[in-house]
């Protein structure tokens, strides 16, 4: 019978909580550090526009490392959540 559903229940995820967020992240730092330093690099060319100083690409990525870590964080803590939510509604 195709499209039915088992009546079973799939067991817990086998992984501790801590560890799986723990490996999102580090899975998620590579995209979120190159969002960060395109969102900077953009409003450097803003502020360029202001009078304010620009930015080369190189010293973006630079100053974009140490706001990876928070931003890491967050992105972490949404998608875990939207994660726990779907495995909550399933």
């Amino acid at each position: 019978m195709s499209g039915t559903r088992s009546p079973s229940r799939t067991g817990p995820a086998t992984e501790a909580p801590g560890r799986s967020r723990l490996r999102l992240a580090l899975i998620l730092a590579p995209f979120v550090w190159g969002a960060v330093a395109i969102n900077l690099f953009m409003l450097a060319l803003i502020g360029r526009a202001l009078g304010w100083p620009s930015l080369s690409p190189v010293a973006t990525i630079l100053v974009a490392l140490p706001l990876t870590l928070p931003a890491t964080w967050l992105a972490t803590r949404w998608i875990g959540g939207l994660i726990d939510e779907a495995e909550r509604d399933s």
